[in-house]
This record gives C-alpha cells, sequence and structure tokens, in this order.
C-alpha cells in the first residue's frame, strides 16, 4: 500500500477509531493487544492479521521497552525477549504499517520514544504509518498538550487512560481532553489476568462514561469471554485483553493461531 494512502487513513484516525465502537450484533469493541516483535516481527504481524481475522474490531500495539511501569509480568517478560531478538521502535512502526489498512491500531509505548526523537517528528512518523492513534501511559495530563497538539495536527487521536483512583477533577480534565477512547483501568495496578472482576466494572465504567463524550475502553485484567461481556454489560463500549493474549503467543508453536483462537472466543462472549 502506498505511504499517500496511508497517510489518508492516518488522517482519518480519529474517525476511524469512532467507527470501530458499535459493530452490528456486538455488544462492546473487541481491542487485542499484541507486543510488537514478540515473538518476531513477522510473526507479531501474523498475529495482528489473525486478530483481525478472528473479530477484532481495533489493535492495541505495544512497543517493547526495557523498563515498562505499567505492564505486569506476562507483557514485560514479552518487551524483554523482543528486545533480545532485535525490536525497535521503527521495526514495530513497520508492523503498524502492515495492519493499518485492515484495522485501526493504536500504538501503546512510553513517553521517552515520543520525546526523544522531538514530539512532532515522532507523531508524523507514526501517522505515516496508517496508524489511528497513540497511548503513551507514562505521560501525564499536565505535559501532554505539546502532543495532544501534534496528534490533533495529524489526524491520530492520543488516547488517556485513568484509574480507579484518579480524583474526579483530575478525572474530568483528562475525560474533556480524550481523543479516539478513554483508556478506563479497572483495577488498581499493573497489567496482567485476574480471576475475579466483574464487580469492578459498574463503577469505573459510570465514573468514566460521566466525565467524557468519547467512547470508554475498559482494560486491565480482562482475560475470559465471561470478563469482556460483563465489562460490555456494565456499559464499557470497549473491552482490551493483552495478558491473555500475550500468554498464548508465548506458550504455542504457532502463536498467531493461539492467539486468534482466544480472539475467536472473546467475540463470541461478545455477541448479542
Amino acid at each position: 500500500m502506498s505511504d499517500a494512502h496511508l497517510e489518508q487513513l492516518a488522517s482519518s484516525g480519529v474517525e476511524r477509531l469512532a467507527a470501530a465502537f458499535g459493530r452490528p450484533g456486538r455488544a462492546a469493541a473487541l481491542m487485542p493487544y499484541l507486543m510488537g516483535g514478540f515473538p518476531t516481527l513477522q510473526e507479531s504481524v501474523r498475529i495482528g492479521e489473525a486478530c483481525v481475522a478472528a473479530g477484532a474490531d481495533v489493535l492495541e500495539l505495544g512497543v517493547p521497552y526495557s523498563d515498562p511501569l505499567a505492564d505486569g509480568p506476562v507483557i514485560h517478560a514479552a518487551a524483554t525477549r523482543a528486545l533480545a531478538g532485535g525490536a525497535t521502535l521503527a521495526g514495530v512502526m513497520e508492523v503498524a504499517r502492515a495492519l493499518a489498512p485492515a484495522v485501526p491500531v493504536v500504538l501503546m509505548c512510553y513517553a521517552n520514544m515520543v520525546l526523544a526523537p522531538g514530539t512532532g517528528a515522532f507523531v508524523e512518523r507514526l501517522a505515516r504509518t496508517g496508524a489511528c492513534g497513540l497511548i503513551v501511559p507514562d505521560l501525564p495530563y499536565e505535559e501532554a498538550a505539546e502532543t495532544l497538539a501534534a496528534c490533533d495536527a495529524h489526524g491520530v487521536a492520543l488516547v488517556p487512560l485513568i484509574a480507579p483512583t484518579t480524583p474526579p477533577e483530575r478525572l474530568a480534565q483528562i475525560g474533556a481532553r480524550a481523543r479516539g477512547f478513554l483508556y478506563t483501568i479497572s483495577v488498581v495496578g499493573t497489567t496482567g489476568e485476574r480471576a475475579a472482576l466483574a464487580g469492578h466494572f459498574a463503577d469505573v465504567v459510570a465514573r468514566a462514561k460521566a466525565a467524557t463524550s468519547v467512547p470508554i475502553a475498559v482494560g486491565f485484567g480482562i482475560s475470559t469471554p465471561a470478563h469482556a461481556r460483563a465489562a460490555a454489560d456494565a456499559g464499557a463500549d470497549g473491552v482490551i485483553v493483552g495478558s491473555r493474549l500475550v500468554r498464548a503467543a508465548g506458550e504455542s508453536e504457532d502463536p498467531a493461531a493461539a492467539v486468534g483462537a482466544v480472539v475467536a472466543e472473546l467475540a463470541g462472549g461478545l455477541e448479542l
């Protein structure tokens, strides 16, 4: 696909993300996470393609980082392995480029990767891949204005995160400036699978919805079709699943097939 067409995709990134929510016959958008470069860059493209074939509405694509403060042990281990295998930001950008024509891709990376090359240059480069959004979990609201302006200029949605502990005033500020969707963390802590979650969803979703006009996507801990459906039934517009899928990729000799099978199960749980 030509760079011009990919740039056209990026210019409508916010609109593409908005259209991904509300698929007919589905209770909420299904948003798998994959680690770019895990097990390899080529295999992560295959995993992304398998996710799309199995029913993904949006892909969250992680960039491996040596000190990922928001990530639990499964994703941290995958990042370590990806880095040891030679994965780089440039390589993961090419994964985004390969997947963007088929599905909205939201890149998840840490602030140093954005700030080191210059915010404007980073966002322009991301937009050229056709990616629709950007998540930077360690970029505070107070320091995000430059990144937000650059993303807005290139049609890329800067997606903020909120936690159950986010104070009401700060929640309102973040929600008012959200683009694409509001990443709503379901539990306190890092990413990872949890056994019991259903009781957490109603309150966190209600708080988030009261603070913003963009869709609400719930993540952290969701690992089963029952979790996904519980989040949707609580009012979530999207559900993000990460550690369960990264674990499936790491445990199988055919990572793409293994991840695709789990995504298909999750999609089944969200059918109306």
